[in-house]
């Protein structure tokens, strides 16, 4: 039987050559699959480029899930494309060769699985920030589930869920694209599984590094609650996320740049198409452990 073929996107900047040349090595010594490759310059011509792979070089930086979305669009444009795809950090790096071939036998178990994430580590192959654990109880990451969310620059997405539901939202640019697309293959009926026994190696960064972190991370998250919860909910979910968003941003800053965030995502809501998912599919978040509410 001829190894699975999947089909990897890797975004970059060339802004941290030595953590990307270890990616790029570390996924081109993965055994038992069948790997694609396109890097994608966002706002530049890649420079670390593996032999064989598509490139894609973007005129302007289109963000994290416009990047990834030209990647994923230009592997879609070759003969045959993969059944599986995988979105790669370029300073991640798999630990062990079998890494994709195992999250492919975690999907292959369960075929109603949209996307099936490894559990992220630092480059000590045991420290997991609570933020990397996508539930809501992050106190043990090495157990395995069915999750609702996920940690976007590690995952294993089905082609098919994945064209499906739109690709990343692009105008998000950075920031909880991941729980965009998560809700929208639950509302499609798929789901999602964390695969906690498959590792990989990431550095123990804070997205707060980021100037935008504050204010695009509550923006993004006014939008995925109207663009995907039914309307009932809407008012709960942004209340109690506001009250806990709020407090946070008290005691550790960035409240101005929150409460920019806040009225952004506000006033600009209504900009796109709703498509509430069923109640249905808020019963299913419900019993996998993450209510829309929370």
């Amino acid at each position: 039987m001829p190894d699975p073929r999947i089909d990897v996107v890797v975004l970059t900047m060339n802004d941290r050559p030595s953590e990307e040349a270890a990616a790029q090595e570390t996924l081109l010594a993965q055994a038992g699959v069948d790997v694609r490759v396109c890097v994608v310059g966002n706002g530049c011509q890649p420079q670390i480029v593996p032999p064989g792979a598509l490139t894609v070089s973007l005129s302007k930086n289109l963000g994290i899930p416009g990047g990834r979305n030209a990647g994923a669009d230009a592997l879609g444009r070759e003969p045959d494309p993969a059944e599986w795809l995988f979105f790669l950090d370029n300073d991640a790096s798999f630990p062990r060769t079998d890494i994709l071939a195992r999250l492919i036998a975690e999907a292959q178990k369960r075929p109603r699985a949209a996307y099936v994430q490894p559990r992220l580590t630092g480059p000590d192959d045991v420290t997991t920030p609570r933020r990397w654990v996508p539930r809501l109880r992050a106190s043990r990451p090495e157990r395995p589930g069915t999750i609702t969310t996920m940690t976007e620059g590690v995952v294993l997405v089905r082609r098919e869920a994945f064209d499906a539901a739109g690709g990343w939202p692009a105008e998000f640019f950075l920031y909880h694209e991941g729980l965009q697309l998560a809700w929208q293959c639950w509302s499609a009926g798929w789901n999602g599984w964390y695969a906690a026994g498959i590792r990989m190696h990431h550095p123990l960064t804070s997205p707060a590094r980021h100037a935008l972190f504050h204010r695009l991370s509550a923006r993004n998250r006014i939008w995925v609650a109207y663009r995907n919860l039914p309307t009932a909910l809407i008012p709960i979910y942004l209340g109690a996320w506001t009250a806990i968003t709020l407090t946070r941003a008290v005691r550790t800053g960035g409240l101005g740049e929150t409460l920019r965030g806040i009225r952004g995502g506000w006033t600009s809501r209504h900009r796109r198409e709703p498509r509430p998912m069923s109640w249905r599919t808020v019963w299913r978040l419900a019993r996998a452990g993450r209510p829309p509410i929370i």
